[in-house]
């Protein structure tokens, strides 16, 4: 697996990302803690710069292999902080493997299976992204994964094309075959109200892709969790809103 590993104190946080991304999305966080926690941010299998596998994108595993990495470079127990895709591995994590969890921050996700109104037009976009590549779709992506504000904001118009590059340059069989994990994903409701670690969970108010009220569900689950809405942010909340989320984070972790 690729990570980086940078930064330095007692405690670790260690960052999962979304689909279609890599540990980049989380860049203005690194920043901003690296000089108080060893900062770790990893590419899940078949994206970034991690090797593309024939299998194992189902959740679970892709938890089990978080848990190998936290193991391996022996920073349990550590802050967990996962979005969307990640924060699916995050909440398995909590529940499974407590001892290796600190606390648990959950980002823009949800605990449930992929809703079946998403997963015919999802399997076309990932259809069409695998064989003919995702500049075809990236029109179609981009809003599920940004905000309005963040798409109509003519200042971020770099940035913008700087994300939608990023996406179009995953490789065709690696992405695809994570998109079918998080489509055909299990669902973890069930199981969330075993968290028993401090959490807390942030959402982006313009969040489509996880709407916010799979946040508050969350919350309602989660024993003592503490619930941040981001204002203006969409799905991708660290890079429209750092910031923001900057701040969610400090406080959170200033009161453990």
């Amino acid at each position: 697996m690729h990570y980086i590993d940078t930064g330095s104190g007692e405690e670790t946080i260690v960052f999962s990302h979304g689909l279609l991304f890599d540990n980049e999305i989380f860049a203005k966080q690194v920043e901003y803690f690296k000089d108080r926690y060893r900062c770790i941010a990893f590419d899940h299998r078949g994206q970034g710069k991690s090797p593309i596998t024939k299998d194992g994108y189902d959740m679970d595993t892709l938890a089990e292999d978080a848990i190998e990495l936290i193991e391996k470079l022996g920073v349990g127990p550590c802050h967990f902080a996962g979005l969307s895709m990640g924060g699916f591995v995050a909440m398995r994590i909590a529940v499974r493997r407590p001892d290796l969890i600190r606390s648990v921050i959950l980002m823009d996700t949800s605990a449930g299976a992929e809703p079946d109104e998403n997963k015919s037009s999802y399997r076309i976009l990932n259809f069409i992204g695998r064989w003919f590549g995702f500049k075809l779709v990236i029109n179609k992506v981009m809003p599920i994964m940004f905000s309005t504000t963040f798409m109509s904001d003519p200042g971020r118009e770099d940035e913008r094309k700087y994300w939608a590059d990023l996406i179009c340059a995953n490789d065709r069989i690696g992405a695809t075959r994570a998109v079918s994990g998080v489509i055909d994903r299990q669902g973890f409701a069930d199981q969330i109200d075993k968290i028993e670690r401090p959490t807390l969970i942030i959402v982006g108010e313009e969040d489509t892709a996880t709407v916010p009220a799979k946040s508050e569900f969350m919350h309602g689950k989660i024993k003592g969790s503490k619930l941040v809405t981001i204002p203006r942010a969409g799905h991708l909340s660290t890079i429209e809103a750092p910031n923001a989320v900057n701040d969610a984070m400090e406080e959170f972790l200033k009161e453990l």
